[in-house]
């Protein structure tokens, strides 16, 4: 899959390591996400409840707690527990965020539609990447990159270029927030399906998919 887990470390020993030294459960997740899944991380900012004000510090952010702290580097994919706890503690309490358009694009529907979907994806038997919920209910596909730039083709070719739908892709120069961290100061992400290793390193195509997450959209618009 091109990375090592963990450097050669197992969830197990990423955890007990966590205790043994004092990591922080954050840094845990990071390296999780950067040894066993091979994906880079990114600090992000954080807006707390009820005024949802960002850590960023800027009074006119357009997107509170939910994009990359400036000037904050990423973590590549690969790093050990040793060098996220290294590069992390520079923004304790940062969201933890991935970028989009490099091992991963995402289909973002509603939390039903996505909900509803999994489980028809899962009875046809398609293969299937991670899929999140989002705190302000949306659910986000993970598919191989590309699904962003090919989306308006597929859904020509498919018959769904005129319909009306809640759905939209997520490619290059995109982050969402990674579980366990929270969004926007309206609380955590979840997994509604993790990753595992075969599907974080080779996420499903788009096309697959996208039949299905088109005509649920449809069918709950009407």
């Amino acid at each position: 899959m091109g990375f090592t887990i963990g450097g050669s470390r197992s969830t197990r020993e990423f955890r007990s390591g966590a205790r043994r030294r004092g990591r922080t459960a954050e840094c845990t997740a990071v390296a999780e996400y950067t040894g066993l899944w091979g994906w880079d991380a990114v600090p992000g900012a954080r807006a707390a409840a009820p005024g949802r004000d960002c850590s960023c510090g800027d009074a006119r952010c357009t997107a509170p707690g939910a994009h990359p702290l400036a000037l904050a580097p990423a973590v590549p994919a690969g790093a050990t527990l040793d060098e996220v706890s290294e590069a992390w503690g520079d923004y304790p309490g940062a969201a933890v965020l991935l970028p989009v358009g490099r091992c991963f694009d995402v289909i973002e529907v509603s939390e039903e539609a996505g909900r509803r979907a999994l489980v028809r994806l899962e009875r046809m038997g398609l293969p299937l990447g991670p899929v999140t919920a989002t705190p302000d209910g949306r659910a986000q596909f993970y598919v191989a990159p590309g699904a962003a730039a090919g989306l308006p083709q597929l859904l020509y070719r498919m018959g769904w270029d005129d319909a009306d739908l809640d759905l939209r892709a997520l490619g290059q120069g995109a982050f969402v927030t990674a579980p366990p961290s929270d969004r926007g100061g309206l609380g955590p992400v979840g997994w509604l399906r993790p990753p595992s290793l075969d599907s974080a390193g080779d996420p499903p195509q788009a096309r697959l998919l996208l039949g299905t997450l088109a005509y649920i959209c449809h069918r709950l618009r009407d």
